[in-house]
């Protein structure tokens, strides 16, 4: 069981993607915006994190860019799930440090898939 961190500031979208994660067998930590997301990330170290891009306070992009910077947490593998699904934003939150991209709405498999992609031996 893998224990993931879901960045979304979208209460319904963190109880839909966490019920997906839960599913899965895995262990869902939350935080509802980039800030805390990050603290979150270096308290806890969990195996993947799930982050929202359009958020207050600090956007995905930039919380992504900040963990991937730090030593004790640029290991995480981060999937930003978000609306903005231009090539563009996809470009731009790769080089942050994402691992993958997925675009709002997702379905249930698109999610497993690329949870199974980054965490083999979680699947």
């Amino acid at each position: 069981m893998a224990r993931i961190l879901i960045v979304d500031d979208s209460p319904s979208q963190l109880m839909g993607i966490r019920r997906i994660v839960e599913k899965l067998g895995h262990e869902a930590l939350t935080a509802e915006d980039g800030a805390a997301g990050v603290e979150a990330a270096k308290r806890e170290l969990p195996d993947m994190i799930l982050m929202d891009v359009v958020m207050p306070n600090l956007n995905g992009f930039q919380a992504t860019r900040s963990i991937c910077r730090e030593a004790t947490t640029k290991h995480i593998p981060i999937v930003l799930v978000t609306t903005k699904d231009q090539d563009t934003d996809r470009v731009w939150g790769m080089r942050q440090g994402a691992k993958a991209y997925i675009t709002k709405p997702f379905s249930e498999t698109d999610l497993s898939e690329i949870i199974g992609q980054l965490l083999p031996s979680a699947g």
